[in-house]
């Protein structure tokens, strides 16, 4: 099912969630958009350093138009972590 990402980005329209998130993580950590992304982890993931992880934050915050607080930047691990951090934030992956 496709979802409405509500953001300011018509090319995120017509993506489901889990797409959005793998969007960010693509063009903020340079992973193939066929990356097994279940397995990226911080440290683990080449090119996912801090710098990237910053970049990764603001692609996440833009795609979902929300905004995480300090405590959950720092936790921001993995992507599945990435999954349940921006759930918190009212966002439903199937």
């Amino acid at each position: 099912m496709m979802e409405n990402a509500g953001g300011s980005s018509g090319a995120l329209l017509f993506m489901s969630q889990t797409e959005k998130l793998q969007t960010a993580f693509s063009t903020a950590i340079g992973v193939s958009p066929d990356a097994d992304f279940e397995g990226l982890a911080y440290g683990k993931t080449e090119g996912w350093d801090s710098v990237a992880h910053m970049a990764l934050i603001a692609e996440i915050e833009s795609a979902f138009d929300i905004m995480m607080d300090t405590d959950d930047v720092i936790a921001l691990s993995s992507f599945p972590e990435a999954k349940r951090i921006v759930g918190k934030y009212g966002v439903v992956f199937a």
